[in-house]
């Protein structure tokens, strides 16, 4: 594999709960050397040391605060029981971070399900006695290969897995003969290649896919693809597969030709992205000399790697996130303080920078309805 990007030094991991400015500053740190496989066109953090990286009760990943991802979640979910006829069926979660997606699943299809993650809050989700559910604190293996599904589900997991080769394997092997379904979900790395999108390259990601490399990994471990395609603004990547009978393969999808793309787009990367940085710095010495008040509106991990890979400080004053969990304690890295949306109308900032545009017009409305108008800027 070829490096063709590199951080020295960025925290190990942008989601946990960090009580104090100093615990936030001193928080471990680890080396980002991206590399790209000319032939098959995955992207892996060569340096990555698992040991740095931690899920635990204190990992706040949830989205489930936003209206705009909740439509989407439940699109998804719908989309899914219609096309899989998963009504009274058994669903198996890996990743299943605070578990809203599959009480979501199970609730509209009702089905039965089980997910496992070892950052999973029993005390954050009320589940109704009529719904069989199951939530193991703990990370999916070979011990609960036993455990069979009508879907197993992985969203936004597989890209902190350095090893997918293995993993994806042991997935396989543990569905066996069963008649099951996989669906997938992870970031999509031809965008973030192709946008200098920095903001989304952070330590805990140490594996990033397009949708030929996604679909190759899948069928080299004896998965046939019935459909790979992005979501959710292009953000997402998702594929749809099922174990191949008979060593039967379903022909390539033409999106999956990609390879000239990501080899021309990962060659002038460095030059690109040190463009993207150099506009995003001179936005905020700008706002810093005009005297201008600046709060960064998402606290997870692209805020993390915004204020890191620029070497902010008090260019900005305060992280909003309307994730209630997450407010009141301090950006890992940085120490930047995070503040719930409320908190805006006293602080007044004149500029805010929104971390993903997806969330645009739902911020917007929050502060119009607090009377601010500030400038808003995205990505």
């Amino acid at each position: 594999m070829t490096v063709f990007y590199e951080q020295a030094s960025v925290p190990s991991n942008s989601c946990i709960l960090l009580e104090t400015p100093e615990d936030a500053i001193a928080y471990p740190r680890g080396r980002i050397e991206l590399g790209f496989c000319d032939a098959c066109g995955f992207i892996s953090n060569l340096a990555f040391d698992p040991k740095l990286t931690e899920y635990s009760g204190r990992y706040e990943e949830t989205q489930a605060y936003s209206g705009t991802f909740n439509k989407f979640h439940r699109a998804l979910v719908e989309r899914l029981i219609e096309d899989y006829g998963l009504t009274g069926k058994r669903i198996l979660e890996i990743g299943c971070g605070k578990g809203e997606f599959l009480q979501l699943i199970c609730e509209l299809g009702k089905n039965d399900g089980i997910g496992f993650d070892p950052g999973f809050r029993p005390e954050r989700l009320k589940v109704s006695g009529e719904q069989k559910i199951e939530f193991v604190q703990d990370f999916y293996g070979e011990k609960y290969a036993h455990e069979k599904a009508d879907l197993v589900c992985c969203k936004m997991t597989l890209e902190h897995i350095p090893d997918a080769g293995h993993f994806i394997d042991g997935v396989r092997r543990a569905i066996g003969d069963y008649d099951s379904f996989v669906f997938f979900q992870v970031p999509e790395a031809m965008r973030i290649v192709r946008d200098c999108a920095f903001e989304d390259i952070y330590y805990e990601h140490c594996s990033y896919y397009s949708s030929g490399s996604l679909a190759r990994l899948f069928r080299r471990y004896g998965f046939d693809v019935l459909k790979i395609a992005t979501e959710y603004d292009d953000q997402y990547l998702t594929i749809e597969a099922k174990p191949a009978a008979n060593g039967s393969r379903l022909p390539p999808a033409p999106g999956e030709d990609d390879l000239k793309t990501l080899r021309a787009a990962v060659a002038d990367f460095p030059a690109r992205v040190a463009k993207k940085l150099e506009y995003w710095r001179g936005i905020l010495d700008d706002a810093r000399g005009a005297g201008q008040k600046v709060a960064l509106w998402g606290s997870g991990s692209k805020g993390v790697s915004f204020l890191t890979s620029l070497n902010v400080t008090d260019e900005v004053d305060h992280v909003v996130d309307i994730n209630p969990h997450r407010c009141g304690h301090f950006m890992s890295g940085t120490g930047h303080p995070i503040v719930a949306p409320a908190e805006l109308e006293a602080l007044r900032p004149d500029l805010v920078i929104v971390m993903n545009p997806v969330y645009r017009d739902e911020i917007v409305a929050d502060l119009r309805g607090m009377e601010l108008d500030p400038a808003v800027l995205t990505f």
